[in-house]
């Protein structure tokens, strides 16, 4: 028996000590790559999305602005102006902008938000004191089409977006002399142009070569000129066959109906006359689309117009954070009826989430995940689908919870945090190669959504296994704020475990332990898989299955941590579940540096994501 139980130990031992020399092999194979990830790659042709110039030649000029500019009009002759005019007729007439065809709404969105920085352009109306209090925003359909008929107003306004601080500190601070005055517009982050005009040549000459100057410089820059000719991008006359060029409707004849249209409409936008540009505005709607109708789009223009208005992605972000909120009072309070509202508002932000995602595949004419926004509203949806599937077939709040929470914090950073690829556009040509694309980011981004649920299950186990070990005299509804439990309470809600609470911790915890090895064996899976057909499109798209790029060496890299987690399962006694809990942490850690860090920090063939 002893020597049985010698040998057993011995075993034991080799079999830790073996596990454990993996785990050190596996971490230097992780330096060795990192450190080889240092080395910048250059990403190879095709990883630009196509951009195609104006059709308008630099010789012409803007035939649409008053040769000699009238009286100055005033920000509040200005914003009645704007709620006199009716627009809507213009709102979905198409337009070839960027290798695609979009409507002109859309075209005004992307070129404000280009020019100011800003979602919408806004002007100060001036208080009762003199002082700039009051901001009017105005329509960026209307803010174009004015930024092309009356472009002489907004020299002397605050139009110009610079985002980078110290560049726009630079600017204002050989514009102004007051402190106060420098802080405001610092604040504002607009300059007007009439300003950069200026000092702007000073600022290039002394500051160009400061640290981030160029870059920010070079967006400065665009926006100036898309201000000076966004007259140029109204290509809007459907071609007459699929092989020919959209034109610009000053192309049409003279006497095009489609052009006198045009030109009567900024006539009396010059005039300030609002009745005769929305007679005007109806005569173009009308007239654009009879030109080459064969060709004019009519179904994907519908999709977009609604694609827009209906803002799925912001509205599923509030929704999915009222689902959240909602369910975790149900488990707090053990009200059933709550958990009936909180999957309801699930769902509910789901349908707007999944309507968002179709609608844009339907506008880009592609599978939508080939950028970072992009691919971001297609993991959460992805992960909100598994996590309520799961839900659904376990009975268990829990994952409802966490799909909630995965949705509403993906959809957030991606609305609010200015993500590239918010716009819709071309692809780049190289994600175009192979069909095996499509299956090798799909994959990926759902073990991505499958680890953010994940890391949010893992979040309940460590607060449930932390709150049930405080010093005695320490009570578990204290440590949480109350209600009807604490966290061993919570937790049992979640899981549905609400009549088995009393048995204890062990069996919440046990629960808590098999939900977090769910979606961290879906993930270790889901991103093996994905990693081994990103090496197949590779060697498809680039010749070459492996090429220690960043992206590459950090996806294996956050592989591994799920590796690692699946070894400590089969060697580590009680602690294991603890463990894995953490281990889930750092892995989620490894994920978000693999996703955001990777792709917007460090140069490298991945460069289009």
């Amino acid at each position: 028996m002893k020597r049985t139980l010698m040998t057993y130990t011995s075993l034991m031992t080799y079999t830790s000590l073996m596990t454990y020399t993996r785990l050190i092999a596996l971490a230097l194979l992780a330096s060795l790559m990192l450190a080889h990830s240092a080395v910048a790659q250059t990403a190879p042709a095709g990883n630009e999305t196509t951009r195609e110039p104006a059709a308008i030649s630099d010789g012409m000029t803007n035939p649409y602005a008053a040769m000699t500019p009238g009286t100055p009009i005033t920000t509040e002759a200005k914003t009645k102006f704007a709620a006199d005019v009716d627009l809507s007729p213009l709102r979905d007439l198409a337009v070839f902008h960027n290798g695609r065809v979009k409507i002109l709404d859309t075209l005004a969105k992307e070129t404000v938000s280009s020019i100011t920085g800003k979602a919408k352009y806004f002007d100060y109306l001036l208080s009762e004191g003199g002082e700039k209090a009051l901001r009017k925003r105005f329509d960026p359909l209307f803010t174009m089409l004015d930024l092309i008929i009356d472009p002489a107003y907004y020299q002397s306004r605050p139009l110009i977006g610079v985002d980078f601080l110290p560049l726009r500190e630079a600017f204002l601070k050989r514009l102004f002399t007051g402190d106060a005055e420098i802080e405001w517009w610092k604040r504002d982050g607009r300059l007007k142009p009439d300003d950069i005009d200026r000092v702007r040549e000073s600022v290039l000459q002394q500051d160009s070569m400061n640290p981030g100057f160029g870059v920010a410089i070079e967006r400065m820059e665009f926006g100036r000129q898309l201000y000076a000719n966004a007259w140029r991008y109204l290509l809007m006359v459907a071609p007459p066959t699929s092989d020919d060029r959209w034109q610009h409707v000053q192309q049409l004849p003279v006497d095009s109906p489609a052009k006198l249209a045009m030109a009567e409409l900024a006539s009396a936008w010059q005039a300030g006359d609002a009745p005769r540009v929305n007679a005007a505005a109806k005569s173009l709607a009308a007239e654009l689309p009879r030109v080459n109708a064969a060709l004019y789009p009519t179904t994907q223009r519908s999709m977009e117009r609604l694609y827009n208005k209906a803002n799925a992605f912001e509205w599923g972000f509030w929704v999915y954070a009222l689902a959240l909120l909602t369910l975790l009072l149900a488990f707090g309070t053990g009200r059933r009826t709550l958990v009936a509202v909180g999957v309801a508002l699930l769902f509910g932000a789901l349908s707007l989430h999944a309507f968002g995602f179709v609608a844009r595949c339907i506008i880009a004419e592609r599978f939508a995940i080939q950028n970072q926004f992009e691919s971001m509203t297609g993991l959460s949806l992805f992960a909100v689908t598994i996590g309520s599937a799961i839900m659904l077939i376990r009975r268990q709040w829990l994952f409802g919870a966490a799909a909630a929470g995965v949705g509403f914090m993906v959809l957030v950073t991606a609305t609010q945090t200015g993500i590239p690829g918010v716009n819709v556009e071309r692809e780049a040509p190289i994600l175009n190669t192979s069909v095996l694309l499509k299956y090798h980011v799909t994959i990926v981004l759902l073990s991505y959504g499958l680890i953010s649920l994940g890391f949010i299950v893992s979040l309940f186990y460590l607060v449930t296994h932390y709150a049930s070990r405080l010093k005695a005299g320490v009570s578990d509804r204290a440590v949480l704020g109350g209600g009807s439990g604490g966290a061993v309470e919570l937790s049992a809600a979640a899981l549905g475990l609400e009549d088995d609470a009393a048995k204890g911790t062990g069996r919440v915890l046990g629960d808590l332990d098999k939900a977090q090895m769910i979606m961290l064996q879906l993930a270790f899976w889901g991103l093996g898989v994905g990693i081994l057909l990103g090496a197949w499109w590779a060697d498809h798209s680039w010749g070459r299955w492996w090429a220690f790029d960043p992206k590459e060496l950090w996806a294996l890299v956050t592989w591994i941590v799920y590796l690692i987690v699946i070894h400590l399962r089969f060697t580590t006694g009680k602690n294991r579940a603890l463990i894995t809990a953490w281990l889930s942490i750092v892995g989620f850690v490894v994920m978000l540096w693999t996703y955001f860090g990777v792709n917007l920090l460090l140069p490298g063939l991945h460069a289009y994501a």
